[in-house]
């Protein structure tokens, strides 16, 4: 079963990263417009004080003027920094200096947090390939963010960013997945 899961992923991905690379410019402004509206919305309903977010690839849904937005609102945005060992440390992002991590993605510059720093954070933004109506995740296929949210002894909400046409009826689940509590698309914030 798990491999047939994992078989199913992997093409399910492929799609999926070919859909993203065929958006337009105006395509990806006009959704990274919605998208902060929706999350300053939700971090402010949350009156988040402290958030953990993501720098995203140039293939992913921007969220880059939300992080903008709420370092200059004075809320403390933490990034990740990917390591070898398949966990994440974090940094404080000041939204100006950041260098290319491991796997090529952006990371901030700043003093190294280690992996408990998310513990404190008041609202989790992640990145994913796809989410279902139920709330299963579907990343990106190296469980960063799997094990993280499956570590912490107590979480805040967790809402996973993506296009409308990657929130779906379901995806393919194997043990270690973890569900996210709502997602954040253009069109809309839905709460599992």
């Amino acid at each position: 079963m798990t491999g047939d899961a994992s078989h199913q992923k992997r093409a399910l991905r492929v799609e999926l990263r070919e859909r993203r690379r065929q958006l337009t410019d105006r395509d990806r402004d006009t959704a990274a417009a919605a998208l902060t509206a929706h999350l300053v919305e939700l971090a402010t309903h949350l009156r988040a004080t402290s958030i953990a977010a993501y720098l995203p690839t140039t293939d992913e849904p921007n969220i880059r003027p939300f992080v903008e937005w709420a370092i200059g609102s004075g809320i403390r945005v933490l990034v990740p920094i990917s390591r070898d060992d398949g966990l994440l440390d974090w940094a404080v992002t000041d939204g100006r200096q950041e260098t290319e991590g491991l796997y090529g993605m952006p990371e901030p510059v700043g003093e190294l947090l280690g992996p408990i720093a998310i513990n404190d954070v008041d609202l989790i933004v992640v990145p994913a390939a796809a989410v279902d109506r139920s709330g299963m995740r579907m990343g990106w296929g190296r469980g960063y963010f799997d094990r993280t949210l499956g570590s912490m002894e107590r979480c805040p909400p967790v809402y996973a960013v993506v296009f409308d046409t990657e929130l779906v009826d379901s995806v393919p689940i194997e043990v270690h997945d973890k569900s996210v509590d709502g997602v954040i698309t253009p069109s809309a914030i839905v709460t599992f």
